[in-house]
């Protein structure tokens, strides 16, 4: 007998479905545009990267290693490897902590006063020459002028001024206002106005370039901010504090860590003013200062490199401290 297929079945179910195949999503398009934007930063960053490397990276690897070794210029002997020593004789040797804490000690108060009053002056002009009036570049050329000036140049002009006899300048002006009755007074010498006078040097000397970048932040800022401030009848304190402080916070953090970090690199007019300029070595040395010494003074060119890998570790926490407190509210 053959059997006989149900009437209700049709013909075609008897045939096999084509399988099912999942299809992809297509990867979104904001997607590709930050993969495609990602890839330009790290091709544009190549340069500055390579920089970096070449000449901050390779250099401190190499004070690392010259750390962990006896290394003196001019010596016949050979490099002989100390370990830690000279680590530990710059925290426990009385002869070398003294004057490395001494050191610390002067370039942390150096920071203190010149970051706040650098970038608060160079905020004030930079608000000043933030206006449209006639000859407005003259004004922002000479601001400015100071910064292309050499800091070994600089150096030898304030020391001009501040010269202990009577034909230095500020004596010499405040001679003639007290009608005779002011002394030839040692500005760079005495040890209570040495750190200021190197203090008001520097802020002289940088306070336009940070007045630049802070100008430029506030040309950034839209002019209808300022309009709708004025139509709410806000007074000028009140704009500045509700539109320009909040409009150029980004640019007012990084000024103050590039500040920061320049303060803790200052050698050069200490140097000229201490062999040159009659200044205050104890009440002006600085850690840069104490590592150049150390190294071509005294021929010590391990316990210097000690010196600049301990500094630097100290300048990148406490930049790393100063970012974490001061950074945009808009980072993550």
């Amino acid at each position: 007998m053959t059997s006989v297929e149900p009437a209700h079945a049709a013909p075609h179910a008897r045939e096999k479905s084509p399988p099912v195949t999942a299809v992809k999503p297509a990867r979104p398009a904001r997607s590709v545009r930050k993969n495609r934007d990602r890839l330009h930063g790290l091709l544009m960053s190549t340069p500055a990267v390579a920089g970096l490397i070449a000449f901050v990276g390779i250099p401190f690897g190499y004070a690392v290693v010259l750390s962990f070794y006896n290394v003196r210029l001019g010596s016949p002997l050979a490099p002989s490897f100390f370990g830690l020593e000279q680590y530990r004789r710059l925290f426990t040797d009385p002869d070398l902590s003294g004057p490395f804490l001494r050191a610390l000690l002067n370039n942390l108060t150096f920071a203190v006063v010149v970051v706040p009053v650098q970038t608060a002056l160079a905020l004030g002009l930079a608000i000043l020459l933030n206006r449209k009036l006639k000859a407005i570049g003259l004004f922002r050329s000479l601001f400015f002028m100071p910064v292309v000036f050499p800091m070994a140049l600089v150096a030898v002009i304030w020391r001009l001024i501040l010269a202990r006899s009577d034909q230095g300048m500020l004596n010499s002006a405040l001679h003639a206002v007290s009608f005779g009755n002011w002394g030839a007074f040692d500005w760079l010498g005495d040890s209570a106005t040495a750190m200021a006078s190197i203090i008001v040097l520097s802020i002289w000397q940088g306070v336009g370039f940070q007045m630049v970048i802070l100008l430029a932040g506030l040309q950034q800022i839209p002019g209808e901010l300022y309009e709708a401030a004025e139509l709410d009848r806000a007074s000028r304190r009140q704009q500045f504090r509700h539109v320009t402080l909040p409009g150029i916070r980004g640019t007012l953090v990084f000024v103050a860590m590039l500040t920061s970090v320049l303060s803790f690199r200052v050698f050069d007019q200490v140097y000229v003013l201490i062999r040159g300029g009659g200044l205050n070595e104890d009440a002006t040395r600085t850690v840069m200062y104490q590592a150049v010494t150390t190294a071509f003074d005294q021929n010590n060119v391990g316990q210097a490199s000690a010196i600049t890998v301990v500094f630097f570790l100290i300048v990148v926490a406490l930049t790393l401290i100063q970012r974490r407190v001061v950074r945009p509210d808009n980072e993550d």
